[in-house]
């Protein structure tokens, strides 16, 4: 009567309730479990990357073989362009030559690649105006080239605070398609298109001392 000890394990009386109150338990856990995720998911889709705070970008027609250039000067004299590609917080992150550098590897094969496009970000926010010029680099077809711009804001949402056509028809012909000014938080206070010529602040650099110009990339006279 080896059972009077307590020693073989006796069954629990069958309770219907209980068991139905501990699977809706479960049951509510994995919905909330799914909301969670639902929310995560949510949230990554509409997140914008803190590490840009404004994109520009210049693009011309599919497979045009001119040389289009996209220059961008902050409120500290920095111009990013494709002879200084960062320049404070400003950063040309695509340079397209037109016909000339235009192509993608594939299993070892470049291939021409159609687009033509030339693309700024601006990495951090500093107050005062930003010009955005547009120049023809190199005119092969001896015709006028529509160039497309957009100024997008990215933060806290998408906004675009410019976007239009301007039309370039020869060698060294420069465009101020827009200039647009901050405040200290980074709103938009104006917007307009006073011409202003880059190429020319590019020809006024003198010696300061040093050989290069941090601030644009040229390389300066000395006097």
């Amino acid at each position: 009567m080896m059972d009077e000890f307590g020693l073989y394990p006796r069954e629990e009386p069958f309770d219907p309730l209980g068991v139905m109150l501990f699977k809706a338990l479960q049951v509510i856990a994995f919905l909330f479990f799914l909301a969670l995720l639902a929310v995560s998911v949510d949230s990554k889709e509409g997140k914008i990357d803190s590490k840009a705070e404004f994109i520009i970008t210049m693009d011309w027609p599919d497979a045009h073989p001119d040389d289009l250039d996209l220059f961008v000067q902050d409120p500290a004299g920095n111009i990013a362009w494709y002879r200084h590609r960062e320049a404070g917080f400003l950063t040309l992150d695509r340079d397209d030559r037109g016909g000339a550098n235009d192509f993608i590897v594939v299993n070892g094969r470049k291939i021409p690649s159609p687009i033509r496009e030339e693309i700024v970000t601006v990495r951090g926010i500093l107050a005062g105006e930003y010009t955005v010029n547009i120049s023809h680099f190199q005119a092969t077809t001896g015709m006028p080239v529509p160039a497309h711009v957009k100024v997008q804001k990215l933060n806290p949402t998408a906004q675009v605070i410019f976007d239009n056509r301007l039309t370039l028809d020869h060698t060294g012909h420069e465009r101020t398609a827009v200039r647009f000014r901050l405040d200290a938080e980074g709103k938009v206070v104006n917007v307009d298109q006073r011409p202003k010529s880059l190429l020319e602040t590019f020809r006024n650099v003198r010696s300061n001392g040093a050989d290069i110009d941090p601030k644009t990339g040229v390389r300066m006279r000395r006097e």
